[in-house]
């Protein structure tokens, strides 16, 4: 036998014996799955009436709704978006709050309104949002959009519109921009979900603005509406699919600011047609008006503005109908009318081209009632009865099991009978 072949078979031999005196190798443990505490995520579907369900369009929202808890929401009043999205995040009616319409004037500087693009600290510093509170409590939150979000709440601006001294955030935040797609709103939230446990947001805030932009454009019984539907929908079942790839359960609580109504440029109401030239200030007009009046025609602004007119009504703003709740704030122009569902009260005579839908109506009215639908480990199958849109603050802090505030306008006792409390979720 050649040298190598000695070598050879010696080895061999050496690594038999090996084999069959070595003793057995354990297995490797299996990596174990992390086991993900549930996140709530409050999804925000602006403008999506609560009767939109009904189109036969959004098979997910559907399923959610029939898995989860669902009903009617009513708008707070006025029935537009800031208002009403600072509501469902604090717990007070906009009388309170002071985001008390879309545009508000400052009485000490006019030519500086509040707007929706308007961040200044001071303009929203009366109420504090659920993810100021959420923080304090050291739960981590994320907002990919929503109205204030993006504010410092409770700094104040030192100088131009960029300097703010002091405030809170959420510790991740998206500045609002309707050039970035669902699609993209969606990724960011799952991204967020993702990460590591130690910095993975427990409260989350998603927003989707098309649906309210088709109402507006084409009238909420247009095709191209009801397509915006369905498209949302998707988006939907793009968050509910990706959060159950990564086994991430999730408390969804998905809501709409207001509803929308048909409107046309032949049931529009030009305020100069009935107010006398000189004797008024507009602050805002569409679906209801509000006034200032100039000094010294006080008598001759209210006999024509005062009482019930042909599709529209003005009050004195501490004499409008106690059932609105709403009045008292400062930031309310000393004179309110507010138009007919379906009728708009404007400065300028309408275009052909106006929008088709508008909201700001009545807020018991059918047409501004708001979807809600509740779905998630947190949540036994229920149809609520109807109920006001103030009631959701409370249930977010359920969730987040912070405790229980006094002074709110709204309660969380229409969900009692939908929420868990023996998962961990919601405790007391």
């Amino acid at each position: 036998m050649r040298w190598y072949s000695k070598l050879a078979a010696a080895g061999l031999a050496a690594l038999l014996q090996a084999c069959a005196t070595a003793p057995a190798v354990a297995p490797v443990p299996a990596v174990q799955a992390e086991v993900r505490a549930p996140i709530t995520i409050l999804i925000s579907i602006d403008g999506f009436r609560a009767d939109y369900l009904n189109r036969g369009v959004t098979p997910v929202l559907s399923r959610l709704a029939a898995e989860g808890a669902s009903g009617t929401m009513r708008p707070s009043f006025p029935s537009k978006t800031f208002p009403n999205h600072w509501t469902i995040v604090t717990g007070l009616r906009p009388d309170r709050h002071g985001i008390t319409a879309n545009k508000i004037e400052d009485p000490d500087k006019p030519d500086k309104p509040f707007n929706m693009e308007n961040d200044d600290p001071k303009w929203w510093n009366t109420a504090e949002p659920i993810w100021v509170a959420a923080e304090k409590a050291n739960i981590r939150t994320a907002t990919m959009f929503w109205p204030g979000s993006n504010v410092a709440f409770g700094g104040h601006r030192t100088g131009n519109w960029s300097e703010v001294e002091g405030g809170a955030r959420p510790r991740d935040w998206q500045q609002f921009n309707m050039a970035i797609s669902g699609e993209q709103r969606v990724n960011g939230a799952l991204d967020w979900a993702r990460r590591p446990a130690a910095i993975r947001p427990r409260f989350m805030t998603l927003y989707f603005d098309t649906i309210d932009s088709a109402g507006h454009d084409f009238g909420p019984d247009d095709p191209r509406t009801t397509a915006a539907l369905g498209d949302v929908d998707r988006l939907i079942g793009m968050l509910v699919d990706g959060l159950a790839a990564m086994d991430q359960p999730a408390n969804l609580v998905i809501v709409a600011d207001h509803g929308m109504a048909g409107t046309s440029p032949e049931r529009t109401i030009l305020v100069g047609s009935f107010l006398p030239a000189g004797s008024y200030h507009v602050v805002e007009t569409g679906p209801y008006a509000s006034f200032a009046v100039i000094p010294g025609h006080e008598a001759e602004l209210e006999k024509a503005l005062l009482g019930r007119h042909d599709h529209f009504e003005c009050w004195r703003k501490a004499e409008i109908p106690a059932r609105f709740h709403y009045g008292t704030n400062p930031r309310i122009p000393p004179y309110f009318c507010l138009a007919d569902i379906g009728w708009l009260l404007a400065e300028k005579p309408p275009k052909p081209t106006d929008d088709r839908g508008n909201h700001g109506y009545d807020n018991m009215a059918p047409e501004m009632a708001a979807l809600f639908i509740a779905h998630g480990p947190a949540f036994i199958p229920a149809k609520l009865p109807a109920f006001d849109n103030v009631d959701v603050y409370p249930l977010l802090r359920d969730l987040l099991d912070l405790p229980p505030v006094d002074g709110l306008d709204g309660s969380d006792a229409v969900f009692m009978s939908t929420l868990h409390y023996d998962r961990g979720v919601a405790k007391r």
